[in-house]
Protein backbone atom coordinates (compact mmCIF):
# COMPACT_ATOMS: atom_id res chain seq x y z
CA UNK A 1 0.00 0.00 0.00
CA UNK A 2 2.76 2.36 0.50
CA UNK A 3 4.17 1.52 -2.77
CA UNK A 4 1.01 3.24 -4.28
CA UNK A 5 0.84 6.17 -1.57
CA UNK A 6 4.28 7.43 -2.64
CA UNK A 7 2.86 7.73 -6.37
CA UNK A 8 -0.04 9.05 -5.51
CA UNK A 9 0.52 12.28 -7.11
CA UNK A 10 1.46 11.04 -10.33
CA UNK A 11 -1.43 8.35 -10.80
CA UNK A 12 -3.66 11.77 -9.46
CA UNK A 13 -2.30 13.04 -12.19
CA UNK A 14 -2.50 10.67 -14.80
CA UNK A 15 -6.08 9.96 -14.27
CA UNK A 16 -7.30 13.64 -15.14
CA UNK A 17 -5.04 12.95 -17.95
CA UNK A 18 -6.89 9.94 -18.79
CA UNK A 19 -10.07 11.81 -18.37
CA UNK A 20 -9.19 14.86 -20.46
CA UNK A 21 -8.26 12.57 -23.48
CA UNK A 22 -11.77 10.54 -22.87
CA UNK A 23 -13.53 13.92 -23.05
CA UNK A 24 -11.70 14.85 -25.73
CA UNK A 25 -12.06 11.49 -28.08
CA UNK A 26 -15.68 11.61 -26.85
CA UNK A 27 -16.53 14.92 -28.81
CA UNK A 28 -14.71 13.37 -31.99
CA UNK A 29 -16.38 10.07 -31.84
CA UNK A 30 -19.90 11.99 -31.87
CA UNK A 31 -18.40 13.55 -34.62
CA UNK A 32 -17.46 11.04 -36.76
CA UNK A 33 -20.29 8.74 -35.87
CA UNK A 34 -23.08 11.10 -36.83
CA UNK A 35 -20.51 12.52 -39.92
CA UNK A 36 -20.36 8.64 -40.79
CA UNK A 37 -23.82 7.87 -40.45
CA UNK A 38 -25.68 10.38 -42.23
CA UNK A 39 -22.87 9.87 -45.18
CA UNK A 40 -24.24 5.46 -45.52
CA UNK A 41 -27.71 6.88 -45.11
CA UNK A 42 -27.01 9.71 -48.17
CA UNK A 43 -28.51 9.18 -52.09
CA UNK A 44 -24.28 9.94 -52.67
CA UNK A 45 -22.66 6.95 -53.85
CA UNK A 46 -19.41 8.82 -52.68
CA UNK A 47 -20.09 9.81 -49.73
CA UNK A 48 -21.47 6.21 -48.42
CA UNK A 49 -17.75 4.75 -50.61
CA UNK A 50 -15.96 6.76 -48.28
CA UNK A 51 -18.24 5.98 -44.94
CA UNK A 52 -18.14 2.27 -45.76
CA UNK A 53 -14.12 2.47 -46.80
CA UNK A 54 -14.27 4.55 -43.37
CA UNK A 55 -16.11 1.75 -41.12
CA UNK A 56 -14.20 -1.08 -43.01
CA UNK A 57 -10.51 0.30 -42.47
CA UNK A 58 -11.35 2.18 -38.92
CA UNK A 59 -13.19 -1.57 -37.28
CA UNK A 60 -10.32 -4.04 -39.28
CA UNK A 61 -7.87 -2.41 -38.04
CA UNK A 62 -5.86 -3.12 -34.35
CA UNK A 63 -6.50 0.02 -31.96
CA UNK A 64 -2.54 -0.58 -31.01
CA UNK A 65 -1.85 -0.47 -35.07
CA UNK A 66 -3.70 2.77 -35.58
CA UNK A 67 -2.23 4.25 -33.01
CA UNK A 68 0.96 3.75 -34.01
CA UNK A 69 0.22 4.51 -37.54
CA UNK A 70 -1.48 7.86 -36.93
CA UNK A 71 1.54 8.89 -34.28
CA UNK A 72 4.48 8.12 -36.87
CA UNK A 73 2.59 8.23 -39.49
CA UNK A 74 1.47 12.13 -39.26
CA UNK A 75 4.97 12.81 -38.38
CA UNK A 76 6.49 11.76 -41.74
CA UNK A 77 3.96 13.57 -43.18
CA UNK A 78 4.46 16.94 -41.51
CA UNK A 79 7.94 16.51 -41.75
CA UNK A 80 7.52 16.41 -45.69
CA UNK A 81 5.57 19.08 -46.00
CA UNK A 82 7.84 21.31 -44.05
CA UNK A 83 11.19 20.59 -45.47
CA UNK A 84 9.24 21.14 -49.09
CA UNK A 85 8.36 24.72 -47.49
CA UNK A 86 11.57 25.25 -45.20
CA UNK A 87 14.54 22.76 -46.04
CA UNK A 88 16.07 23.73 -42.82
CA UNK A 89 13.16 21.83 -40.65
CA UNK A 90 14.48 18.81 -39.36
CA UNK A 91 11.35 16.85 -37.62
CA UNK A 92 7.83 17.86 -37.20
CA UNK A 93 5.34 15.67 -35.14
CA UNK A 94 1.99 15.95 -33.41
CA UNK A 95 1.49 15.84 -29.90
CA UNK A 96 1.55 12.40 -28.66
CA UNK A 97 -1.94 13.47 -26.77
CA UNK A 98 -3.31 14.42 -29.57
CA UNK A 99 -2.52 11.91 -31.91
CA UNK A 100 -3.78 9.56 -29.34
CA UNK A 101 -7.38 10.85 -28.91
CA UNK A 102 -7.11 11.19 -32.61
CA UNK A 103 -6.56 7.92 -33.69
CA UNK A 104 -8.85 6.35 -30.80
CA UNK A 105 -11.32 8.46 -31.67
CA UNK A 106 -11.27 7.13 -35.20
CA UNK A 107 -11.67 3.38 -34.21
CA UNK A 108 -14.71 3.77 -31.76
CA UNK A 109 -16.15 6.17 -34.10
CA UNK A 110 -16.21 3.77 -36.40
CA UNK A 111 -18.51 1.60 -34.21
CA UNK A 112 -20.47 4.04 -33.58
CA UNK A 113 -21.35 5.21 -37.18
CA UNK A 114 -22.86 1.69 -37.29
CA UNK A 115 -24.71 2.27 -33.84
CA UNK A 116 -25.83 5.68 -35.16
CA UNK A 117 -26.96 4.11 -38.88
CA UNK A 118 -28.73 1.57 -36.93
CA UNK A 119 -30.38 3.86 -34.44
CA UNK A 120 -31.87 6.46 -37.81
CA UNK A 121 -33.37 3.40 -39.56
CA UNK A 122 -35.49 2.27 -36.37
CA UNK A 123 -37.44 5.68 -36.46
CA UNK A 124 -40.87 5.35 -37.44
CA UNK A 125 -41.30 6.92 -41.02
CA UNK A 126 -44.52 8.35 -39.85
CA UNK A 127 -43.29 10.98 -37.58
CA UNK A 128 -40.50 12.25 -41.06
CA UNK A 129 -43.28 12.16 -43.06
CA UNK A 130 -45.64 14.30 -40.31
CA UNK A 131 -42.66 16.98 -40.14
CA UNK A 132 -42.64 17.34 -43.68
CA UNK A 133 -46.09 17.87 -43.90
CA UNK A 134 -45.72 20.49 -40.98
CA UNK A 135 -43.88 22.42 -43.54
CA UNK A 136 -40.41 21.57 -41.59
CA UNK A 137 -37.04 21.76 -43.90
CA UNK A 138 -34.73 18.97 -44.29
CA UNK A 139 -32.96 20.26 -41.93
CA UNK A 140 -35.13 21.18 -39.07
CA UNK A 141 -36.64 17.47 -39.15
CA UNK A 142 -32.54 16.13 -38.91
CA UNK A 143 -31.67 18.14 -36.12
CA UNK A 144 -35.02 18.73 -34.74
CA UNK A 145 -36.80 15.50 -35.05
CA UNK A 146 -34.04 12.86 -35.97
CA UNK A 147 -31.30 13.42 -34.31
CA UNK A 148 -33.15 13.06 -30.75
CA UNK A 149 -34.94 10.50 -31.61
CA UNK A 150 -31.92 8.64 -32.54
CA UNK A 151 -30.30 8.90 -29.66
CA UNK A 152 -32.66 7.19 -27.89
CA UNK A 153 -32.70 4.10 -29.85
CA UNK A 154 -28.46 4.73 -30.19
CA UNK A 155 -28.34 4.95 -25.97
CA UNK A 156 -27.58 1.15 -25.04
CA UNK A 157 -24.88 0.49 -27.72
CA UNK A 158 -23.36 3.66 -27.23
CA UNK A 159 -22.82 3.39 -23.78
CA UNK A 160 -20.84 -0.26 -24.98
CA UNK A 161 -18.82 2.46 -27.33
CA UNK A 162 -18.01 4.98 -23.98
CA UNK A 163 -16.66 1.76 -22.17
CA UNK A 164 -14.39 0.41 -25.17
CA UNK A 165 -13.33 4.15 -25.72
CA UNK A 166 -12.21 4.62 -22.21
CA UNK A 167 -10.03 1.57 -21.98
CA UNK A 168 -8.43 2.22 -25.47
CA UNK A 169 -7.14 5.46 -23.68
CA UNK A 170 -4.68 2.73 -21.98
CA UNK A 171 -3.40 2.49 -25.66
CA UNK A 172 -1.66 5.75 -25.62
CA UNK A 173 0.92 5.18 -22.79
CA UNK A 174 3.14 3.48 -25.74
CA UNK A 175 3.17 6.85 -27.42
CA UNK A 176 4.24 9.10 -24.19
CA UNK A 177 1.08 10.26 -23.07
CA UNK A 178 1.75 10.71 -19.36
CA UNK A 179 -1.26 8.71 -18.26
CA UNK A 180 -1.83 6.12 -15.17
CA UNK A 181 -0.59 3.07 -17.34
CA UNK A 182 2.55 5.28 -18.03
CA UNK A 183 3.15 5.92 -14.19
CA UNK A 184 2.43 2.62 -13.52
CA UNK A 185 5.01 1.38 -15.72
CA UNK A 186 7.87 4.37 -14.36
CA UNK A 187 6.61 3.28 -10.62
CA UNK A 188 7.20 -0.47 -11.75
CA UNK A 189 11.12 0.11 -12.79
CA UNK A 190 11.46 2.13 -9.59
CA UNK A 191 10.01 0.17 -6.77
CA UNK A 192 9.97 -3.26 -8.83
CA UNK A 193 6.48 -3.90 -7.78
CA UNK A 194 4.71 -4.25 -10.89
CA UNK A 195 1.64 -6.31 -9.95
CA UNK A 196 0.89 -3.40 -7.47
CA UNK A 197 0.98 -0.66 -9.62
CA UNK A 198 -0.63 -2.56 -12.68
CA UNK A 199 -3.54 -3.56 -9.97
CA UNK A 200 -3.94 0.00 -9.12
CA UNK A 201 -4.51 0.94 -12.41
CA UNK A 202 -7.05 -1.82 -12.70
CA UNK A 203 -8.86 -0.39 -9.75
CA UNK A 204 -8.87 2.88 -11.25
CA UNK A 205 -10.43 2.43 -14.67
CA UNK A 206 -12.72 -0.48 -13.03
CA UNK A 207 -13.93 3.35 -10.94
CA UNK A 208 -14.47 5.02 -14.00
CA UNK A 209 -16.08 2.28 -15.89
CA UNK A 210 -18.32 2.46 -12.93
CA UNK A 211 -18.74 5.81 -13.05
CA UNK A 212 -19.99 5.49 -17.07
CA UNK A 213 -22.16 2.56 -16.54
CA UNK A 214 -24.33 4.62 -13.49
CA UNK A 215 -24.48 7.46 -15.66
CA UNK A 216 -25.69 5.66 -18.46
CA UNK A 217 -28.47 4.24 -16.44
CA UNK A 218 -29.45 7.75 -15.45
CA UNK A 219 -29.57 8.78 -19.37
CA UNK A 220 -31.57 6.19 -20.29
CA UNK A 221 -34.21 6.07 -17.67
CA UNK A 222 -34.55 10.47 -18.41
CA UNK A 223 -34.83 8.74 -22.13
CA UNK A 224 -37.08 6.86 -21.82
CA UNK A 225 -39.11 8.30 -19.01
CA UNK A 226 -42.14 8.71 -20.94
CA UNK A 227 -42.35 4.85 -21.39
CA UNK A 228 -42.02 4.74 -17.56
CA UNK A 229 -44.72 7.00 -17.02
CA UNK A 230 -47.35 5.25 -19.18
CA UNK A 231 -47.13 1.93 -17.72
Amino acid sequence: MQEVLNWSDEFLAGTFVIIKLFFISLVMVITWGLLGATAKLSNSRIARGIANGFTVLCRGTPEFLLLLIVYFGSAVTLTSIARAINPEIRFLDIPPFWAGAFAISLVIGAYATETFRGAFLGIDKGYIEAAKALGMTRFQVFWKLRVPMMWRLALPGFGNHLLSLLKDTALVSVIGVEGILFTAQQASSVNHKPFTMYLTVAFIFLALSTVIVVTMKCVEKYAYRHLEAAR
